[in-house]
């Protein structure tokens, strides 16, 4: 039997590092993926867009539209509340 093979205590070598070998391969990819997208916000700034504004519209577009607005109507009330 080869090193790739062996049970070690009950536990698939081979599976076991097959596992790992794709979650570095995947966390490698993502940090590529971070890259390209730091490299589009910097173009964005650099087009004159405030940066902060588009990671907020983002983060907005993940959410349903009724948690949206729930969440501007909670926002509204408290800055009236503040007076703001």
């Amino acid at each position: 039997m080869n090193e790739t093979t062996n049970n070690v205590g009950g536990i698939a070598a081979d599976r076991l590092r097959s596992i790992i070998e794709r979650v570095e391969r995947l966390e490698d990819e993502r940090k590529a993926l971070g890259a390209y997208i730091r490299g589009v916000f910097t173009d964005a700034k650099s087009a004159g867009f405030d940066v902060k504004a588009i990671k907020q519209i983002i983060k907005l577009r993940k959410q349903e539209p009724a948690e949206v607005e729930e969440q501007e109507t909670l926002v509204e009330t408290y800055r009236r509340a503040l007076g703001l």
